[in-house]
């Protein structure tokens, strides 16, 4: 494990742990979601800092990182919602077409962000639909259990839709920088450790 890994997985932690969140409570912290988001639309990022743009941006995923690597922290839903993106991811890189597909969804959706701006209704819809069309179609599917009230709600349900595409987006990054899942197992002390020096160091320095 590195810091580049740990921040990568605190990406992929934050954007899980945010759709769980939407889904339960229907509501989120806006600055993480801001953060995740944006991630989805950094794919040239000189660093892996810069796909987040700050540590700062990823501070609810070092914490709940943190509490998950925690076995009297953790969260079982969010635990099986990482794992089930990190398969997803799995299946997603042996099929070119839909990489493909993803990528120009992407690309298209950047255009509405810079007419509408990042957390408009516009941009959500169609991440949800570049979502949908896509990653959805692929097994295993990550299911999100919450509260009725709120995933009956078209407009929620695309926020909790774009924040899983957020995850998947840090699972590539973690696969790219050489993240495997049994690095959790056997250097989750180091993980831990790592994840509270950068967790201390946005406190510090507001980096």
């Amino acid at each position: 494990m590195n810091e580049e890994r740990v921040l990568a997985l605190a990406g992929l932690f934050q954007a899980s742990a945010l759709a769980h969140q939407l889904a339960n409570e229907g509501r989120c912290d806006d600055l993480a979601l801001d953060a995740s988001l944006a991630s989805v639309f950094r794919i040239d990022a000189p660093s892996v800092v810069g796909v987040y743009g700050s540590v700062s941006g990823i501070r609810v995923g070092l914490r709940t990182l943190i509490g998950q690597l925690d076995e009297n922290g953790r969260d079982m839903a969010i635990t099986r919602m990482v794992v089930t993106v990190m398969r997803l991811e799995r299946a997603l890189s042996h099929r070119k077409d839909l990489l493909d597909q993803l990528q120009q969804g992407i690309v298209s959706t950047k255009r509405q962000v810079d007419h509408f701006g990042l957390n408009s209704p516009q941009v959500f819809s169609r991440l949800a639909e570049v979502y949908a069309g896509t990653l959805s179609t692929l097994r295993p599917r990550v299911m999100v259990t919450g509260n009725p009230q709120w995933l009956q709600q078209p407009a929620l349900v695309e926020r909790v839709r774009a924040s899983l595409l957020a995850a998947v987006r840090s699972a590539v990054l973690w696969r790219q920088i050489g993240g495997r899942q049994w690095q959790l197992l056997l250097h989750r002390r180091q993980c831990t450790m790592l994840a509270r020096g950068l967790l201390t160091g946005t406190t510090l320095d507001n980096r």
